[in-house]
């Protein structure tokens, strides 16, 4: 009988832990990839973005015509020259309510067209793919097949041609400013193009909602539909209708393109940018009073947007609200 104690039993040798060799290139660091890839965009977004911010808010504090050189310093002239002009502030006035009308008529379209989207079964692709189309086109062209085809005011438009058939004389939809039928245009044009891309921010917080939540209001009793809706999915979208109604306002203020393509022989209706556009490209070239509006008008929206945020509850915690 042996009598090797456990002590004794040879032990199998420990297993030798190869030694990785440190990496070495463009994989070493972290921080190194990372700055060579937002990089670029870093230094472009400096140059053409954040640069003329700077140069614009310098420049409105100087006499600047015909050259963005300044050459003498007025103070605050610029400042008051901008907000004395009737043009400029009528159109505040203006986009106001223009902005009060569209961030939620886009909303609801948004959030309607993103629900149906969600609810099918079948081709869910497909038309998620034809509402967000849109989108990829520009503005300018949008508001040129709408000013010339669809609501052209003549008897073969579109617009007019769908009248026509109850019965309903032909509308100079774009001509006659009493009464502003142009708004139509403007309003669906933009409602158009700018509905599939937040139709797809709503599609994509609809489907990371948990359906625990779905199922528990089923067994509770809550009926599917408005019930549903208005306690489940709604609070839920919070913070995803927050940021579209910030990007609607911020959107709604810089309107241009549109604008000045449907509107470019008229003066009713106008937008803000229209207004600098003509004060700083104009006959004066007065870019100094230009960049005070700028100025003025980023302000604005800046201050519409922080009451909104606030409002909306935006940046709160959970146990906040």
């Amino acid at each position: 009988m042996s009598t090797a104690t456990p002590q004794q039993v040879a032990q199998p040798a420990p297993a030798e832990v190869p030694r990785t060799r440190p990496r070495r290139g463009l994989r070493a660091s972290s921080t190194f990839n990372f700055w060579l890839f937002t990089g670029p965009f870093l230094i472009g977004l400096v140059i053409f973005v954040f640069v003329p911010i700077v140069w614009s808010m310098y420049l409105s504090f100087f006499e600047a015509r015909f050259t963005v050189t300044p050459s003498e310093f007025v103070g605050f002239a610029n400042y008051k020259q901008i907000l004395t002009d009737t043009d400029f502030r009528n159109s505040l006035v203006t986009f106001t309510v223009f902005a009060a009308f569209i961030v939620p008529a886009t909303w609801a379209l948004s959030l309607g067209l993103a629900l149906l989207v969600n609810r099918l079964r079948f081709m869910r692709a497909f038309f998620r793919s034809v509402f967000f189309l849109p989108t990829a086109c520009s503005y300018v062209a949008a508001a040129l097949i709408w000013k010339m085809s669809i609501f052209n005011g003549v008897r073969f438009g579109l617009a007019n041609t769908v009248l026509d058939w109850f019965g309903v004389e032909n509308v100079a939809w774009l001509a006659n400013p009493d009464p502003p039928w142009y708004w139509l245009v403007i309003v669906t044009v933009r409602l158009w193009l700018q509905s599939g891309f937040y139709m797809i921010l709503f599609l994509a917080a609809l489907q990371n909602i948990p359906q625990e939540l779905y199922e528990a209001a089923a067994i509770d009793g809550a009926k599917p539909g408005w019930q549903t809706f208005r306690y489940i999915t709604l609070p839920q979208l919070r913070a995803t209708s927050t940021a579209v109604i910030l990007l609607l306002l911020v959107a709604a203020y810089q309107a241009f393109d549109e604008f000045y393509n449907l509107l470019s022989k008229t003066t009713w209706g106008q937008p803000p940018l229209v207004e600098l556009y003509k004060m700083a490209l104009g006959e004066n070239q007065n870019y100094g009073a230009g960049s005070a509006g700028a100025v003025v008008l980023t302000l604005l929206i800046c201050l519409v947007t922080l009451l909104q945020g606030k409002f909306m509850g935006f940046g709160r915690g959970e146990e906040s609200k």
